[in-house]
């Protein structure tokens, strides 16, 4: 690929997505890193043959793309410092800085770039993320394709139709990994207490859980489907369900992904009154 990326920031996030787009076969000569951090910018020079710079220039930030990929609380001071570098051009600007919405991205960076704004996840560090994306009015066709392009280099994407959007999609797959971390941690414990070991216990868990993953995407069935097949009347996982519907399980994750949801839209506001 041609197309040139400057990544402002050099963390996990952005790290994911420069292995992605290296794999994908896109030129390290059209990658560049803006980190501030030397000994990290020379890893990622090594690791993945991109360019690597500490601060950002009007040479640096000549490129069809710029994503932002530092801390959210670190944002506002970020774009206000591209701003004059930058100048006259525009550039895709996509943000994966978590809860900063579009309008605190025009107030410090400017209000005639085109924005797009994802949620993605922490499995993006091995390939097999899940990235909500939204894009605003000024993105063209052509950008959101190049988006997505970039974005899928970690995993699968979703476009959402509004960025408020975005607060169910931090419920759903951004925190979502840390829900199944709990359930993976809470079944760990309950196979001890029945008499496995630690080991045993840890890799019966992990793998029912890939195993029942793989079988939800690659079967076509929904999950209810799937829950239903392998329950038979009166058996022993109709006797464990059993227990989840006395506690109302639906009720409790419904009640965790709200909370979820609200803070977030919380952490947004609070983003942009400082």
């Amino acid at each position: 690929m041609s197309t040139s990326i400057v990544f402002v920031g050099g963390g996990n996030m952005a790290t994911s997505l420069i292995s992605g787009l290296r794999n994908a076969d896109w030129s390290g000569d059209c990658i560049t890193v803006i980190e501030p951090d030397a000994d990290k910018g020379q890893q990622l020079a090594a690791g993945y043959a991109v360019n690597t710079v500490t601060s950002a220039n009007d040479r640096t930030l000549d490129a069809d793309v710029i994503v932002l990929a530092v801390k959210p609380q670190m944002l506002r001071e970020v774009c206000e410092g591209l701003v004059e570098p930058l100048g006259d051009r525009k550039p895709l600007i996509v943000s994966i800085a978590a809860g900063v919405p579009i309008a605190g991205l025009r107030e410090w960076l400017g209000a005639d770039h085109a924005y797009v704004r994802c949620m993605p996840n922490t499995p993006s560090l091995i390939g097999a993320g899940a990235t909500g994306i939204y894009a605003d009015d000024a993105v063209t066709d052509d950008q959101r394709t190049l988006a997505d392009s970039i974005l899928k280099t970690a995993g699968m994407t979703a476009w959402v139709a509004e960025e408020s959007l975005l607060d169910a999609v931090t419920a759903t797959s951004g925190s979502g990994p840390a829900y199944f971390f709990a359930f993976m941690e809470a079944m760990q414990a309950g196979a001890i207490e029945l008499g496995l070991d630690e080991a045993t216990a840890r890799e019966l868990v992990l793998h029912t859980a890939l195993g029942a993953a793989r079988m939800a995407i690659e079967s076509g069935d929904d999950p209810s489907t799937l829950r239903e097949k392998v329950t038979s009347p009166g058996g022993t996982t109709a006797a464990a369900l059993e227990q989840y519907a006395a506690g109302d399980l639906n009720a409790l994750v419904a009640r965790a992904m709200e909370a979820a949801a609200s803070r977030a839209d919380s952490l947004a506001t609070e983003l942009l009154d400082k």
